[in-house]
């Protein structure tokens, strides 16, 4: 991490107290208790050669209702390329509603719907001036010390240059102990961009229980379709306060 990158997350961290279920860019149908909320403090980014850029800030999710949770993230943008730039980032708002659950000696799977809008917050580096409407469908299967979840949907993406395009993701974790979780993941999109092209990432992950309401989580991975465009790696970094 270069010195501008270091100073990017430390500023984030210092202004606040995690496309995905954290550390992961897949989703899960799980959302938040009845009445609970999670809070991810988080720096997140991509590399391109020459550029390095992603968001900082603050993922909130409040269990409202049985089965329903809404989110409101509100990041800072950044860009380490020639030199570092900072701006607000793209304010995003959803609800995940679980829609069915899974049931012990069954295939049946958790299902959710999470529905985000993409705000136009954002000055022109870092997003678009119109709003932007990911309608996905998430899954997941809970078997002994095993997790799967994944899905995807069709993303609205609109704005000069830009492209409505699809994307999907699967996720494996396993729990090892009552603080440590470990996962990996594969994901894709399709073009976003007039120019752009389909990508496809990895992560691995982990998640690590630090006191009973304080967790930490990462996640890095490369590109393994047009990593030279789209991505050559990610990664992600949360402080997570649960009550």
């Amino acid at each position: 991490m270069t010195p501008r990158l270091l100073l990017a997350a430390l500023l984030a961290a210092l202004a606040t107290p995690a496309l995905a279920g954290p550390p992961f860019v897949t989703d899960d149908p799980e959302p938040t208790d009845l009445g609970h909320w999670e809070i991810y403090n988080f720096v997140a980014g991509s590399h391109t050669p020459g550029v390095t850029a992603g968001e900082a800030g603050l993922d909130l999710n409040y269990g409202a209702a049985k089965d329903l949770q809404l989110t409101l993230v509100i990041p800072t943008g950044w860009e380490d390329a020639d030199r570092l730039r900072v701006g607000m980032g793209t304010v995003e708002a959803a609800a995940k509603l679980k829609v069915l659950h899974q049931r012990e000696g069954s295939w049946r799977p958790d299902v959710a719907v999470f529905p985000r809008f993409f705000l136009p917050t954002a000055g022109a580096r870092f997003g678009s001036d119109r709003l932007g409407i990911l309608l996905p469908v998430w899954l997941g299967k809970d078997v002994g010390k095993w997790s799967v979840f994944g899905g995807g949907g069709y993303e609205i993406n609109r704005g000069p240059g830009s492209r409505d395009f699809w994307q999907t993701g699967l996720a494996v974790t396993r729990t090892l102990s009552d603080r440590l979780t470990i996962g990996a993941e594969v994901y894709r999109h399709t073009r976003d961009t007039d120019d752009g092209r389909d990508f496809t990432g990895t992560n691995v992950g982990v998640i690590y229980k630090l006191l009973d309401h304080w967790s930490l989580l990462a996640a890095a991975g490369p590109g393994i379709q047009n990593p030279r465009d789209e991505g050559r790696y990610a990664f992600y970094l949360a402080l997570e306060a649960t009550y």
